[in-house]
Parts: structure tokens; C-alpha cells; sequence
């Protein structure tokens, strides 16, 4: 329970982030439950991306099979890009493409190594709005400018 505790304390952190910077956003009913949608969808100026946000603090984060090829054909059907956000304690949200995943024996991985040297965060796949709200995404995202160029983060 815990975990799922967790997790949902970081969705939603990631949805307040977005929607404080002007994004409409989406939080599937069955976030966390099953593997039929992403987590979140954020909207703006008839953009979508969709994602499935994890908060792990082990040396690689693993979907089943079942949620990575769910995944997959959601990302297929909408045609929306879709991302695994990965929460790292101290160090912020990393966005994550389906594609980056390795297959292993048993799931699809990707170590913390790796995510770390893709560095792919927020202002990457989206921009964060106008600069608004973004005292919290300061604390939250990691390391990255927002686009008026206001760092937020830590380094």
C-alpha cells in the first residue's frame, strides 16, 4: 500500500506542476489499478502527451510486459507521444520514451543510469507555460529552464 501511496503522491505533484503552468490535465480513473491508459494526459493549444508516472528509488525501474505493450498501443491509437516519468528522490522527473526501454527476461527496463544520461525533463517534451507557478516546479522538475529562462530546479 505504501507504494502505491507514494506514487500517487507523485502523479499528483506532476498533475499541480503542469496545471499550474496552464495545462489542462487528465487523471485516468483507473491510475495505478490497471494497465489500459497512461496515468495522466496533459492538453494544451491541441497538444497531448501522455504519462505513466513511476516514483522509484532503485538502481532501474521495469514494466511488465502487459503495461509496456498497453502502453504501446495506446501510444499507436492516439498518436499522442507517451513517456514513463520517473521520480528520483533529489533529483527530479525524468521523461522516459517507450522505445528507450530494453526488453529483459521477464519485463521492460530502463536503469537510472540511463535515464540520467538520456536527462530528458519537463521543458523537453513540453513547454511549462509562461513561467507561472513555477516556485513549485523549482522544488520538483530537477534541473532545467523554464522557457522565459528562469532556472527552476536544482543542478
Amino acid at each position: 500500500m505504501q507504494r502505491y501511496v507514494k506514487g500517487a503522491r507523485a502523479e499528483r505533484e506532476l498533475l499541480h506542476i503542469f496545471h499550474d503552468n496552464g495545462w489542462s490535465v487528465i487523471r485516468s480513473s483507473g491510475s495505478g489499478v490497471n494497465a489500459l491508459s497512461p496515468d495522466v494526459i496533459f492538453l494544451r493549444d491541441r497538444n497531448a502527451v501522455c504519462i505513466e508516472c513511476k516514483a522509484w528509488d532503485r538502481g532501474s525501474l521495469s514494466l511488465d510486459p502487459e503495461q509496456y505493450l498497453k502502453l504501446i498501443e495506446w501510444e499507436r491509437n492516439t498518436s499522442f507521444p507517451t513517456y514513463v516519468a520517473w521520480r528520483m528522490n533529489g533529483r527530479g522527473w525524468f521523461f522516459i520514451r517507450l522505445e528507450e526501454f530494453r526488453k529483459t527476461e521477464k519485463n521492460y527496463t530502463v536503469t537510472m543510469k540511463r535515464a540520467v544520461e538520456i536527462n530528458r525533463r519537463i521543458v523537453a517534451i513540453l513547454p511549462v507555460g509562461d513561467g507561472a507557478g513555477s516556485g513549485q516546479a523549482a522544488e520538483a522538475l530537477g534541473s532545467d529552464a523554464l522557457p522565459d529562462g528562469t532556472l527552476i530546479g536544482r543542478a
